[in-house]
């Protein structure tokens, strides 16, 4: 787990006076934090310069810029992460008929996808796209292109996925695997469930993933302890680290085999992400890693979205924050854990730095309308997201009542209109 004390990576007072203010700096006014305090945030350089009592920053040059958002009414938060997504197939349900692997519509969709969760607050994203047994690396590229047009936006990052990686047939994948990672993907995957020597997969994932020293995101289900304990045991030595994901099977165990897999799975340093939503396979197999007990076990666990409206999903959100409630609600984690999840978790999956509303961390931030972190995961409409210090995407939610007697009735405000969170 994090330490409870870390140091920012670039410190910085958090007086408000140490200097000319940045042309650029953005000042965030009157913004509640989880632990009850209203404060003013000021961001420069991609940074949270300094945080400060509200009213004790405005003083300081940002307010002449213009460069002002008033967040009174909004909680702030450190923005999630999407640690699960499908660049390749999402929002393709709504198209009918076989997914289009097209290079054009890939882009569009993995462009659009994005861009969805950048509204919810995701200003970070992990894709999986398949390899190999899709026309040539042409999602891959397609979905590097969206990458490259949402520079600025939003950070999304590529696992390669091959489907096969042993015997004969499985010489071609194991060859599309390492152009994949030349031409940009940065995180070798696949599932090694669909393979007929799950174990040769797992090992040909793992050398891959050494030679080029990078991180491992594998898909698993699998009901089978000993197949788990041996991926874990492989896992172990591997740095940057292994992430499995979803591990629903995990969830169908007798609690005490499910219990020693867990302790395996946190002896080895594995990361598992659970997909809270409904997952990526077929409705049969939608089931939710059993989170206590990972948690309590000392398993790091994230939460990721999964399918995005597509064939195995078609009504798929993509939202950081209901993942988050699921787990709260459904899972019974309390509401910090759940959305610790979302946030802290899933960045440290992704490799990126741990965020926190105080000077001297990036300044990745999401801010709800609404006063308590439950509140914001039961009934989250309003968001203003930020990345790299600027405010990247604006959702306003806005409820009217009729003017009817049964609003008068109820008591309800005659043609009352206001935002809701």
């Amino acid at each position: 787990m994090p330490d409870s004390h870390p140091q920012p990576p670039h410190s910085s007072s958090s007086s408000g006076s140490s200097g000319p203010a940045d042309p650029g700096a953005l000042l965030l006014c009157g913004a509640r934090l989880t632990d009850g305090r209203t404060v003013d945030v000021r961001l420069g350089g991609g940074r949270i310069e300094a945080v400060g009592t509200a009213g004790s920053l405005a003083g300081d040059g940002t307010q002449a810029c213009g460069a002002r958002v008033d967040l009174g009414g909004y909680l702030l938060l450190p923005a999630p992460a999407e640690a699960h997504a499908h660049g390749d197939t999402a929002l393709s349900a709504d198209e009918g008929g076989p997914v289009s692997y097209e290079p054009q519509d890939v882009q569009r969709r993995a462009t659009e996808a994005a861009l969805l969760q950048l509204g919810h607050g995701a200003t970070a994203l992990r894709a999986h796209v398949r390899v190999g047994d899709v026309p040539g690396l042409g999602a891959l590229e397609a979905v590097l292109q969206a990458r490259r047009s949402l520079r600025g936006l939003t950070e999304l990052t590529t696992v390669a996925m091959p489907r096969l990686l042993t015997g004969v047939a499985g010489a071609e994948g194991l060859a599309m695997l390492r152009d994949a990672l030349k031409m940009g993907a940065s995180v070798v995957g696949g599932c090694p469930d669909l393979d007929p020597d799950p174990t040769g997969y797992v090992e040909a994932v793992l050398e891959v993933a050494s030679e080029h020293g990078c991180p491992v995101d594998l898909h698993t289900d699998a009901t089978d302890p000993a197949r788990l304990a041996r991926l874990a045991a492989m896992a172990g030595g591997l740095r940057p680290g292994v992430t499995l994901g979803p591990c629903g099977g995990l969830g169908r165990l007798p609690a005490q085999v499910a219990s020693r897999t867990a302790d395996q799975l946190a002896a080895a340093g594995v990361t598992v992400v659970c997909l809270p939503q409904g997952g990526c396979g077929g409705a049969e197999r939608r089931s939710t890693a059993p989170v206590r007990l990972l948690r309590a076990a000392g398993v790091r666990v994230a939460a990721g979205s999964g399918a995005l409206r597509d064939l195995s999903n078609p009504v798929g959100r993509g939202d950081p924050l209901e993942a988050a409630y699921l787990l709260s609600s459904r899972h019974g984690l309390r509401p910090e854990d759940a959305y610790d999840a979302v946030s802290a978790s899933a960045r440290s999956v992704l490799g990126l730095p741990e965020v926190r509303v105080e000077a001297g961390f990036p300044a990745e931030l999401l801010a709800v309308r609404g006063g308590r972190l439950a509140g914001a995961l039961s009934l989250a409409y309003s968001r203003i997201v930020v990345h790299r210090g600027r405010v990247v995407a604006r959702t306003s939610a806005v409820r009217e009542y009729c003017n009817s007697a049964v609003a008068a009735e109820l008591g309800l405000p005659r043609q009352g209109r206001g935002e809701v969170s």
